[in-house]
């Protein structure tokens, strides 16, 4: 038996928060009965319905993707473009991406079917880390560094302080090549703090989500995260700590 909402939010209906809304309104029902108290517990057996439509409790499933450049990052596009589902066509769960990655970023995403999952990894207060080599326009500065490394503003806010550590300089190109570490979860966030020192990215990967890496893949390709891998993540995001 588990909560109610737990089971909308893992079902990937919803996050766990908009499920206590949605049972709080009368949107829910359990075996043909509205159901409004959020500490009710339902069984494998029960027919659980939001708005309606009966909930579907698929196995669960979690994936780490190399998304190539020129992919969106989401389950469908109204133009017709590449979307990183379109690479699973054997999965036959409804998954989608946590988080996203832009369109000319490549890199480790995760997709998966639950929701309440997909929450953990993406909350802000979680500050699960996120490592991009980014490739600049321009030879990047020590004190533009340390300014990005202390938090920059941008239109939307302040920035959490970065870790950044410098790869390598090509002088000939005049381009950098640095790993920045960042916690938050802004659109297309990394892009627009290098364009805040005058320094704008030529091309971006995120190489790192927690302690999860790309090794062993090739863009385009995706494998299944291990039982352990995920509860590593669950207990980083709740704990802030691996165990």
């Amino acid at each position: 038996m588990e909560r109610l909402q737990k089971v909308i939010a893992q079902a990937g209906i919803a996050s766990r928060r908009k499920a206590e809304q949605l049972i709080q309104e009368g949107k829910v029902t359990v075996n043909g009965k509205k159901v409004t108290e959020l500490g009710t517990k339902v069984g494998l057996n029960d027919d659980v319905r939001v708005e309606g439509v009966p909930l579907e409790r698929e196995r669960k499933v979690y994936y780490l993707f190399y998304k190539p450049r020129g992919v969106i990052s989401a389950v469908t596009d109204d133009k017709g473009r590449k979307t990183v589902v379109d690479f699973f066509p054997g999965v036959e769960e409804r998954i989608f991406p946590v988080g996203r990655l832009d369109y000319d970023t490549s890199g480790l995403l995760l997709l998966t079917n639950d929701g309440e999952f997909a929450n953990l990894m993406t909350h802000p207060r979680y500050e699960m880390d996120k490592t991009y080599i980014a490739k600049t326009e321009g030879i990047v500065q020590r004190h533009l560094l340390k300014r990005l490394m202390s938090g920059i503003k941008l239109e939307d806010g302040m920035t959490a302080p970065a870790k950044i550590k410098e790869l390598s300089i090509d002088r000939k190109k005049n381009r950098s090549l640095l790993e920045i570490t960042i916690h938050e979860g802004r659109n297309r966030q990394v892009r627009r703090m290098f364009e805040a020192i005058g320094h704008p990215v030529q091309k971006l990967r995120r190489d790192r989500f927690a302690h999860l890496t790309l090794h062993g893949l090739n863009a385009g390709e995706y494998r299944e995260l291990t039982a352990h891998e995920v509860k590593q993540l669950r207990t980083l995001a709740e704990t802030g700590s691996l165990r």
